[in-house]
């Protein structure tokens, strides 16, 4: 099965072709500090990415940083600094902020105010064709000359019109006619340009930065939040496509929006939660977790009930990579019939994950080998094997429970895999004895004898899991 991406454009999922990937994402606007919605959209699209090469995929991955733009300037107005300064106070920040989430760069993260001469030559090439015109030193996009304007929101131009935040200026031609080019005002950066000082406008970065670093005219990914599919991406195939002439990208795929205790996220409703504030108490890994449990497309909602679910989600993970436990395991050949097995959970985690990147399906499968794993005790070679996969498939995600210490999450040891599975497995023999003869007494309808033989269980700590096929798996409590 090929990978399944739903596609914005086409309203349906389609096949990415094997082979070289260009994806962009629209990045950070470095005008204050990141918040847990910037880590959401930051993280998903790192899986994404590592997935794809998880899967063979050769990914160039550019993800821009927007440095000049309306909302760095009113920043700076208000703490009486340069835009510059605040500009980088926040890159440093959003760097750092990656850091401490465990994700890594892009291979490129170009900078808006590193690339405004392809910008001005990009307008340029809109005014030649007719689809741009100045105005006193602003330049707009003609929006009604591009006939395939609103293909990507769905959208005619009267809906535009009446659900769209317009940017207002009685001189343009049409309302809905977007900046290209902005005349700065005193005391405002700018750059020398054809049409006098000025600065670009906020969607002309992404288009011409994406053809640029990616090198083409057609990205095969493009990607972002919902809420940039109209305007800013409608506006980037604009003018994108009206320079080129080609399609701007052949997929484009948006992740949901995060809300708080199920409102949305503002420092005036006094919930507006920073990423760092997030870690504080908790590790990444638990943030990571608690992005993993929604489709990448779906909204969700941050609360403590979530995040203590997530973490009890991760723990549970940290517990099965106990290295001293593991290390006395040693190395073991695993016998085909038994690496097949467990690669079936390889396989499933997969699919879900060829589903258009479907992660609470995948790490469901997850659990299940984190689950089973313990029935394979009294093999050792087996048992080792389920973890090692477990923990092949969690890089993919960027979760290292087998680096983290219970501690680190304010949890003892107890119950840990050291005590669950004991010095040597001594045991596992006896308890696989008893859970083969409960199932044989549930065969011969023999519930009461079985019951007594799950209660024995359960005083050792030992938790029984009947499975839909008939067998049992048990682990320890």
């Amino acid at each position: 099965m090929s990978v399944q991406i739903y596609n914005t454009l086409t309203k349906k999922k389609d096949s990415l072709p094997e082979g070289n990937i260009k994806m962009y994402t629209c990045g950070v606007t470095v005008y204050d500090v990141c918040h847990i919605g910037h880590a959401r959209s930051l993280y998903i699209f790192d899986v994404i990415v590592r997935y794809l090469k998880y899967r063979g995929y050769k990914v160039k991955f550019v993800r821009n940083i927007t440095d000049i733009d309306d909302k760095i300037i009113n920043k700076a107005k208000e703490l009486n600094l340069s835009a510059k300064e605040v500009a980088e106070k926040h890159t440093k920040g959003y760097y750092e902020d990656l850091k401490s989430l465990g994700i890594g760069k892009a291979d490129f993260e170009p900078k808006a105010t590193e690339n405004i001469p392809d910008m001005i030559k990009h307008i340029q090439g809109l005014i030649k064709k007719g689809y741009a015109y100045v105005l006193d030193g602003d330049v707009y996009f003609s929006v009604r000359k591009f006939k395939d304007y609103g293909k990507l929101s769905g959208q005619n131009l009267e809906q535009m019109m009446s659900g769209a935040r317009i940017e207002k200026d009685e001189r343009k031609q049409d309302p809905l006619d977007f900046a290209l080019w902005k005349k700065s005002k005193e005391g405002e950066p700018s750059w020398k340009s054809p049409w006098g000082e000025g600065r670009p406008g906020w969607h002309i970065e992404c288009s011409v930065m994406s053809l640029k670093y990616l090198k083409t005219q057609t990205l095969d990914i493009h990607a972002g939040g919902l809420d940039l599919v109209f305007p800013h991406h409608e506006n980037e195939i604009a003018q994108a496509e009206a320079l080129t002439g080609k399609p701007f990208a052949k997929h484009w795929i948006h992740h949901g929006l995060l809300t708080i205790n199920g409102q949305k996220m503002a420092k005036s409703l006094g919930n507006f939660v920073t990423i760092q504030d997030a870690l504080k108490d908790n590790l990444a890994d638990v943030l990571k977790m608690f992005y993993l449990q929604s489709h990448y497309a779906s909204p969700i909602d941050y609360s403590a009930k979530k995040i203590e679910e997530a973490k009890d989600q991760y723990v549970s993970f940290v517990r099965l990579n106990d290295k001293e436990a593991l290390n006395k395991i040693g190395d073991l050949k695993i016998s085909s019939q038994d690496k097949k097995e467990i690669d079936k959970y390889r396989f499933s985690f997969e699919e879900a994950m060829d589903n258009d990147f479907n992660t609470p399906e995948a790490l469901k499968y997850l659990r299940q080998l984190k689950s089973y794993a313990f029935s394979y005790k009294a093999n050792l070679a087996k048992f080792k094997y389920a973890i090692d996969v477990i923990t092949d498939l969690l890089n993919i995600f960027a979760l290292s429970p087998d680096k983290a210490d219970l501690q680190d999450i304010k949890l003892a040891t107890k119950n840990g895999l050291r005590e669950a599975i004991g010095e040597a497995f001594e045991d596992t023999k006896s308890i696989q004895k008893d859970v083969d003869e409960r199932i044989k007494l549930k065969k011969e309808k023999k519930y009461g004898e079985a019951d007594k033989i799950r209660e024995k269980l359960e005083k050792k700590g030992i938790i029984l899991e009947d499975l839909k096929d008939g067998t049992t798996s048990w682990r320890w409590k």
